[in-house]
């Protein structure tokens, strides 16, 4: 059973990477990676997510000379919204979420 607390932080790395981004889930992953598995999990997979949209958005960036990067640019940014909001959902719910199209660097 998962504590409202815990729901609370997963809840907390996924959300606030809309205004931290990569920060927010490092930090609670730093901070809880030992104290608790359900966190920790949260948080890796929205750090993995945060890393893929970055990698994501300097190539979306590069093809921006070939003019499909001024398209891909707002549906990345559009996608990674929506994408954050499930996995919110469902963290405030204790369910897991894996991101669509991450790569898993931390493990």
């Amino acid at each position: 059973m998962v504590s409202s607390e815990e729901r609370n932080l997963a809840l907390l790395s996924h959300v606030l990477c809309i205004i931290l981004g990569v920060l927010a889930p490092l930090i609670v992953w730093l901070i809880k990676k030992d104290e608790s598995a359900y966190v920790a999990e949260h948080a890796k997979e929205s750090l993995n997510f945060q890393i893929s949209m970055i990698i994501y958005s300097f190539v979306a960036g590069i093809l921006c000379f070939a003019v499909i990067g001024f398209v891909l640019l707002p549906l990345l940014g559009l996608f990674a919204l929506v994408c954050i909001i499930i996995a919110t959902i469902r963290a405030s719910k204790g369910q897991m979420y894996e991101y669509p199209l991450t790569l898993r660097l931390v493990k």
